[in-house]
């Protein structure tokens, strides 16, 4: 059977285009190529996201120490157990410092984050937090 024109259209003639090769490329496996290209900056995002995430656990776990001990050192407690307390509770690694003065306990508690996965030498976070407390009055020891 004949084509109207009296042509018939080769496959070959369908890809000749007016580029200097005389063919269209292929748009095979374009997808793939795209994808392999895309699924390295998904993933470092969704690193970028979790250690995100991580450094703002940190932070909460850095206040939460902070204002623990401060409240213990106002209430009487032992300063070497109130730090000890605060240690558990701070991200691994962090130091908790406290400052009495006058009527009123300071606390600071600084911590480092590393980076995600410890992967190529990322920098590290830090996280800090500070609490403030009023000492509490202690009642006077009875003198028998």
């Amino acid at each position: 059977m004949s084509h109207p024109t009296g042509s018939r259209t080769s496959p070959d003639a369908l890809l000749r285009s007016a580029t200097p090769w005389g063919y269209l490329r292929s748009e095979r496996g374009a997808a793939t190529a795209e994808l392999a290209m895309v699924l390295p900056l998904l993933l470092a995002a969704t690193i970028g996201l979790v250690w995100l995430l991580a450094v703002g656990a940190a932070q909460v776990r850095a206040v939460d120490a902070a204002r623990e001990t401060a409240r213990a050192v106002a209430r009487g407690d032992d300063v070497a157990a109130a730090v000890g307390r605060g240690e558990q509770v701070a991200p691994p690694g962090s130091r908790v410092s406290v400052d009495r003065s006058g009527g009123e306990v300071r606390v600071t508690v600084t911590g480092r984050v590393r980076g995600p996965g410890g992967l190529f030498d990322l920098p590290h976070a830090q996280v800090s937090a500070d609490a403030v407390a009023v000492a509490e009055e202690t009642a006077p020891e009875a003198v028998p």
